[in-house]
């Protein structure tokens, strides 16, 4: 069958195919087995393909929009962004088992120190009228014997370009817990030889959850910050499912007192 494309040819093409196969249906009961055999085969073989042609359509025409980078941000926001496995699909979509060191892109990292790894680490399509993004990352840990679990976002280059100490990054998130665990996030600007660390807490009371970093408590050297990533740490990660349905960050300066 034709694809439909713009034109009276292409669509009388499209009215021809969609009317030999309804002509075919009403033939089943009497044709011989070799020509039934052979029609169905074309059969399965075409829907096979459209069966392709729409998963990968509802995917694209599924809200929100794959590549959204759609959030709230706080006024006077100079620099914003969503890593990439929650904004466009990715290849795998999935690992498992997943062993310390593998990447979904080179943007989301997991690292873990457990020699019997059975975890496993997927994007999903977001389809709720709530979701701001087009994707979500699934974290499922089986037996786990390890002494710690992290996701690890690499933050571009960009974020560190006229980083100051009166700065605020700002992480937020939406993650749903199969049972309730502890999940922090560790902020770490390399500057220099050193590497400021700042560690919160992230809400657990509801799925929407918001964290500030203020950088002045640091001991953050503006001429030589380099490079910013995020520590997603996990307790108690075994027979449990996180799914981190959104994150993003922004970067903007603490309000003048």
């Amino acid at each position: 069958m034709p694809v439909p494309l713009p034109g009276p040819l292409n669509r009388f093409l499209q009215r021809r195919a969609i009317a030999r196969w309804r002509k075919a249906v009403r033939k089943v009961p009497d044709m011989d087995l070799i020509t039934l055999e052979r029609t169905n085969d074309a059969a399965r073989k075409l829907h096979r393909q459209i069966g392709n042609f729409r998963h990968e359509a509802d995917s694209r025409l599924t809200l929100p929009r794959i590549g959204s980078t759609t959030f709230p941000q706080p006024p006077g926001t100079d620099w914003a962004w969503r890593p990439k496995p929650w904004r466009a699909s990715v290849t795998p979509a999935g690992l498992a088992p997943v062993l310390s060191k593998m990447e979904l892109t080179n943007e989301l990292v997991v690292f873990h120190d457990c020699k019997r790894a059975e975890i496993s680490l997927r994007q999903t399509r977001n389809a709720r009228e709530t979701d701001l993004a087009p994707f979500g990352i699934d974290l499922q840990a089986f037996h786990f014997e390890g002494s710690y679990l992290s996701l690890v976002v690499e933050i571009p280059k960009a974020s560190c370009e006229g980083l100051r100490k009166r700065h605020i990054m700002r992480l937020a998130a939406v993650i749903e817990r199969e049972r309730p665990t502890a999940v922090y996030a560790r902020l770490n600007v390399k500057n220099g030889p050193n590497t400021e660390q700042i560690l919160l807490t992230l809400p657990d009371d509801k799925a929407e959850t918001v964290v500030e970093f203020d950088l002045a408590y640091s001991g953050l050297n503006e001429k030589r910050a380099e490079r910013m990533w995020i520590d997603l740490l996990i307790e108690s990660p075994a027979m449990n499912k996180i799914r981190f349905r959104d994150l993003t960050l922004c970067r903007y300066p603490r309000a003048d007192i």
